[in-house]
């Protein structure tokens, strides 16, 4: 298992706290991204939608998951699960500083997070 931390950076000029539109914790907010199997390192040819509110049982075991996915070319199932509670609006003070602001935990098994794409969703404030 392995956990990917998901940052984000902006250039906010006159705006702060930008995040997904429900927070950062909003359960119907997509996080879109192409997986890249840690098996056999074929990366999914579409971005994959994981959501908080999504869930579904494990392949094996007890417990559920936000996303089961089967590797097309090697066949091995991977999951990934959000985990809440980590994340924060990025504020224009980060921004200016360049610095980057958690927005979401991941937990992996079989595959990999990469090319994460920026969708619709997002929520921001005025600082005028």
């Amino acid at each position: 298992m392995v956990k990917f931390l998901l940052k984000i950076a902006a250039d906010l000029q006159n705006l702060t706290n930008l995040q997904p539109q429900g927070g950062c914790d909003d359960p119907s907010f997509s996080y879109l991204f192409k997986l890249k199997c840690e098996n056999c390192g074929e990366v999914s040819p579409r971005e994959t939608c994981v959501s908080l509110g999504d869930t579904v049982p494990l392949p094996r075991g007890k417990g559920t998951t936000n996303l089961v996915q089967k590797c097309k070319l090697c066949s091995r199932d991977g999951t990934v699960t959000v985990i809440p509670g980590r994340g924060k609006p990025l504020t224009q003070e980060e921004s200016e500083a360049e610095n980057y602001a958690p927005l979401m935990l991941f937990e992996c098994r079989g595959y990999e997070p990469i090319d994460y794409v920026f969708g619709g969703g997002w929520k921001v404030e005025s600082v005028i």
